[in-house]
C-alpha cells in the first residue's frame, strides 16, 4: 500500500508468459530561453519530432502460493482447520458481532497476514535492487550510508574512531535525511499525490531517526490544530500526533480489513515501519585509518522512493484462495492462497536505499 506499484493485469496470461510494463522518463535538458526562441521564417515542422520516452519492461509470470512449510520455507504447505471448529465456537463469535475475533479464530486473518507479509517482503526486495546502481547522487539512485560514505573497491565502509564516537555511522536528520531528499529532488523524482516521498524502514532505522534532536524538536510544541496530516480533525494537534496512535506502525486490521497507517510525515517524507526487512550485514570498520578492523556489521534499512518505482504484472484472476477437495470426508477445510504474478523494479533512479549501522558506543 505504501509503494503503490504500477500494476498491469492481463486475465489471459498464465505462468511462464510475460506481461509488458512501461518505464516512463522525462526528456530533461530544457535548454535556455534563447535556445527556444523562434524567428518568423524558421520552419518548425521538422523530421526530428519527439515521442513519449518509455522503455518496455517484460516480467515473466510465476505461480506463488502460501503458506510455506514451517520446516522449510522454500517448500509449499496448506492451511488446515477442522470443520467442527467452524461449526461450534466460531458460530458463537459470529453471533456476538465480533467480526475481528471471528476472522482471527477461523484463521482467515492468519492466511491473509501470510499473503500480506510475503508481498511486503517482495516489494522490499525489489526496492533493494537499486543498490546495484552504486552510490546515490544527484544524477542516479542507489545506496546511501550515513555521512555520505561510499564503498571502497572490496565493498567496505569505513568510519574513523572520532566519527564513530560522534555516532556518524547512524542515520541522522541534518547530515543524511536532508541529503537523501535533496538528491531525490535533484533527480526529478516525482512525489506521490500528497506531494511527499515515502520511506519504508526497519524499526531500528526509525529509532535512530526519532531520537535525533532535530526530529524530536517537532514534538516539543503542540502545534496548531487542524494542520498537517490530521487536517480533517481539528481536535488532533499536528505535532503531538507524532508520538500517538498507529500512524508509524504496520498496517493493521479493522473488522477483518487491512488499514494503512497514515505514516509519520517529516522533511518531505512519509515514514512507514516494516518488520519484514531481511537481516543485512555490511563489512565495515569503526577505526578506519588506525586499526582498520573490518568486520561484518548489521545495518538497519530505510528505502526512500517516489511513485512508479516498482511494477507488477498479474495474470489470471489475481490473488485468490483455493480449497483442497481432499478434505478427509469433509472433516477438514484445507486452503491455500495463490497468485500468478511478476515483480520488477522499474526506476532505480527513483529509489535510495539508505542504511544505518545498529552498533554504537553506548553513550547515546
Amino acid at each position: 500500500m505504501a509503494v503503490e506499484p504500477v500494476v498491469v493485469h492481463d486475465f489471459t496470461r498464465q505462468p511462464g508468459q510475460t506481461v509488458q510494463l512501461d518505464r516512463y522518463k522525462f526528456w530533461g535538458t530544457p535548454g535556455t530561453k534563447d535556445s527556444r526562441e523562434r524567428i518568423a521564417d524558421q520552419t518548425i515542422g521538422t523530421a526530428n519530432s519527439r515521442n513519449i520516452t518509455k522503455e518496455k519492461v517484460l516480467v515473466v509470470l510465476k505461480e506463488y502460493t502460501g503458506p510455506a512449510d514451517p520446516g522449510d520455507p522454500t517448500q509449499p504447505s496448506t492451511f488446515k482447520i477442522a470443520r467442527e471448529t467452524l461449526i461450534t465456537a466460531q458460530r458463537l463469535l459470529l453471533d456476538s458481532g465480533n467480526l475481528n475475533m471471528f476472522h482471527q479464530s477461523i484463521g482467515s486473518l492468519t492466511l491473509l497476514d501470510d499473503y500480506r507479509r510475503w508481498r511486503d517482503r517482495v516489494f522490499i526486495d525489489e526496492l533493494a535492487k537499486a543498490e546495484a546502481n552504486g552510490a546515490a547522487s544527484t544524477t542516479q539512485g542507489g545506496y546511501y550510508f550515513p555521512g555520505g560514505k561510499t564503498k571502497d573497491s572490496p565493498g567496505r565502509i569505513g568510519y574513523t574512531a572520532t566519527e564513530y564516537g560522534n555516532d556518524l555511522q547512524q542515520f541522522q536528520v541534518r547530515t543524511d535525511l536532508l541529503t537523501v531528499v535533496k538528491d531525490l529532488r535533484k533527480r526529478n523524482t516525482p512525489t506521490f499525490a500528497d506531494g511527499l516521498y515515502r520511506c519504508i524502514c526497519d524499526p531500528t532505522f526509525m529509532m535512530h531517526l526519532r531520537r535525533d534532536p532535530d526530529f524530536r524538536e517537532i514534538a516539543r510544541y503542540a502545534g496548531n490544530p487542524g494542520q498537517g496530516m490530521y487536517m480533517g480533525n481539528p481536535m488532533m494537534p499536528n505535532n503531538a500526533s507524532f508520538y500517538m496512535g498507529p500512524q508509524a506502525g504496520q498496517g493493521y486490521f479493522l473488522a477483518g480489513e487491512p488499514v494503512m497507517p497514515t505514516g509519520v510525515q517529516f522533511e518531505g517524507v512519509k515514514f512507514y515501519e516494516s518488520t519484514n526487512f531481511p537481516i543485512k550485514n555490511v563489512t565495515a570498520a569503526f577505526d578506519a585509518g588506525t586499526g582498520n578492523n573490518y568486520t561484518s556489521k548489521e545495518v538497519a534499512q530505510g528505502f526512500f522512493f517516489g511513485p512508479q518505482s516498482v511494477g507488477v504484472g498479474i495474470g489470471g484472476p489475481n490473488a485468490q484462495v483455493l480449497i483442497n477437495n481432499n478434505d478427509d470426508f469433509s472433516r477438514f477445510i484445507i486452503l491455500i492462497w495463490q497468485l500468478y504474478a511478476g515483480f520488477e523494479i522499474l526506476n532505480k533512479d527513483f529509489v535510495t536505499t539508505a542504511y544505518s549501522f545498529v552498533q554504537d558506543d553506548g553513550t547515546i
